[in-house]
C-alpha cells in the first residue's frame, strides 16, 4: 500500500469505529503484564497438557518420578498453575473495557466489539480442531459476548456479577454436573490413546483423535466458563475503578493490593497444596474453592506488584522486554501451540510421553526466549504481530496499516485501539 492510493483526508466522528489503537497511546505496564502471563500460560501448558494427555493428571500415577521433576512440578503448581491463566483472563477483561471506552463516540460500537468477537471465535475454532485441543480463544469469545452488555453499566453491577460468578464456579463441584466426566476407566484409556495418537500418530491421526478428544474436555469447559466470565468482569471493573490507567497516582494502592494478594494468595495456594506437597492433612472438600480462590487472590497480586513495578524508577527499564510480547500476545500465544505441537507430535518430533517434567519447562524457556526476541524484532518493523494485523481487519472491515514507519498523517487518521 503507498500513501498516493489513500484519500488523505480526516474521517468523521461517525467514522471512528473503523479506528483501531495507535501502538504509541499503548499503556506498556499492561503490555508488560500480558508479556509475563505468557510465560507463565506457556510453562503450564507445556508441562501438563502438551507433554501429555490433559486426563494424565487424573490418573493415580501422574506424579513425576525423580526428585529434580517433583520439585519443578511443586513450584509451577504452587507459583504459576492456574494463576497465570487467571491473569491472563483478567488482562483481557481489561482490553475488551479499553475497547468499550474508546469507541465511545460511535454508535456502531456494539457491532463493532461483536464482530470483533465473532473473528476471535474463528481464530479459537481453527486452533481448537486444527493445532491444540486445549485453546481457551472459543472460551474467551463466548465469555465475552455474556461481558460486553455489562460494559456500559454501573461499576457495582460488574462487581456483583463477578462475585456471584465466582461463587457458583467455586461449589460446582458440590453440585450435579451438567456433562458427567468419564469413569477412572475411560480417563485412563484416554490417556492412553492420546499418547499413541499424539506420539506416533500423523497429522489426520492426531485430527480425528483430537475431535474426539474435544467432546469429552467440554464438561470441564463448561465448569471453568463462569469462572472465566468472571475474570473478564474484574478486569473490565479494574480498568473503570482508574487504578490501571492512572497507576502513579494509585502506587499505595497497587502496594496494597500486591502484599494482600501475594501473601494471601501464597498462604491459600500452600494450603490446598499441602497434602500432596507436605502430607499436610486435607482439606476435605474444601480443597477446590480454597485451590480456585488462591489462584484468582495470587493473580491478583501479581498484576499490582508488576504495574506498581513498572511505574518505579528504574522498573521500565527492568521490565520493558516483556513488552513487546504482550503487544503482540495472541500471535505468540498461536506461535506456541504450533511450535509445541511440532515438537511433540507424532507429525513432527513425535516427544509426546517421552519427556519429563524438567526438561519440557527448558524446552518451554527456550521458546519463549525465542518469543522475546521475534517480538521485539516484528515490532520493530511493523505496528502489530500477523496475527493481531488479521483480527484488526477483520474487526474493522478494512486492512490496516502495519508497516511501522508508515506516513504519520495517514496513522493519525487510521488507527486508535
Amino acid at each position: 500500500m503507498t500513501g498516493g492510493s489513500i484519500v488523505s483526508r480526516t474521517p468523521p466522528a461517525s467514522d471512528a469505529p473503523r479506528k483501531p489503537v495507535n501502538p504509541a497511546e499503548r499503556l506498556d505496564a499492561i503490555d508488560v503484564l500480558r508479556g509475563l502471563a505468557l510465560f507463565g500460560v506457556l510453562a503450564m501448558n507445556i508441562v501438563t497438557v502438551f507433554r501429555v494427555s490433559i486426563f494424565a493428571s487424573f490418573l493415580p500415577d501422574a506424579e513425576p518420578a525423580s526428585p529434580l521433576d517433583r520439585a519443578v512440578a511443586a513450584v509451577l503448581r504452587v507459583a504459576v498453575d492456574s494463576k497465570a491463566l487467571a491473569l491472563f483472563s483478567l488482562l483481557f477483561g481489561v482490553g475488551l473495557a479499553i475497547q468499550f471506552e474508546r469507541l465511545a463516540c460511535n454508535a456502531r460500537r456494539m457491532i463493532l466489539l461483536l464482530r470483533r468477537l465473532v473473528v476471535l471465535l474463528g481464530i479459537g475454532l481453527v486452533h481448537l480442531y486444527l493445532i491444540w485441543s486445549g485453546d481457551i480463544l472459543v472460551d474467551y469469545a463466548l465469555a465475552g459476548f455474556v461481558v460486553l452488555p455489562f460494559l456500559g453499566g454501573e461499576r457495582w453491577l460488574m462487581a456483583g456479577a463477578a462475585l456471584l460468578l465466582l461463587g457458583l464456579y467455586m461449589t460446582m463441584p458440590l453440585l450435579t454436573p451438567v456433562v458427567p466426566l468419564p469413569g477412572a476407566a475411560g480417563i485412563a484409556a484416554l490417556a492412553g490413546d492420546a499418547t499413541r495418537a499424539y506420539g506416533t500418530g500423523g497429522f489426520f491421526d492426531v485430527l480425528a483423535f483430537r475431535i474426539r478428544e474435544v467432546t469429552v474436555i467440554f464438561p470441564l469447559q463448561i465448569i471453568f466458563f463462569p469462572r472465566t466470565v468472571a475474570l473478564f468482569l474484574v478486569g473490565a471493573f479494574a480498568w473503570r475503578s482508574g487504578v490501571l490507567r492512572r497507576p502513579s497516582a494509585n502506587r499505595r494502592l497497587l502496594f496494597v493490593v500486591a502484599t494482600f494478594g501475594i501473601l494471601l494468595g501464597g498462604g491459600l495456594t500452600l494450603a490446598a497444596a499441602g497434602q500432596e506437597l507436605f502430607d499436610w492433612p486435607s482439606l476435605g472438600r474444601g480443597h477446590f474453592p480454597v485451590e480456585e480462590l488462591a489462584a484468582v487472590v495470587l493473580a491478583l497480586g501479581y498484576a499490582a506488584a508488576v504495574i506498581a513495578a513498572v511505574n518505579l524508577s528504574g522498573g521500565w527499564r527492568m521490565l520493558s522486554w516483556a513488552a513487546p510480547l504482550g503487544r503482540m500476545a495472541l500471535t505468540n500465544y498461536l506461535a506456541q501451540s504450533v511450535i509445541c505441537g511440532w515438537i511433540f507430535y507424532g507429525y513432527g518430533l513425535g516427544q509426546f510421553g517421552r519427556l519429563n517434567v524438567a526438561a519440557t519447562l527448558a524446552i518451554g524457556i527456550f521458546v519463549y526466549v525465542a518469543q522475546v526476541v521475534f517480538s521485539a524484532w516484528w515490532l520493530g518493523r511493523y505496528l502489530f504481530g500477523p496475527v493481531e494485523w488479521l483480527w484488526r481487519s477483520c474487526m474493522y472491515g478494512v486492512p490496516q496499516p502495519i508497516r511501522a514507519k508508515v506516513n504519520l498523517a495517514i496513522l493519525r487518521a487510521t488507527t486508535a485501539d
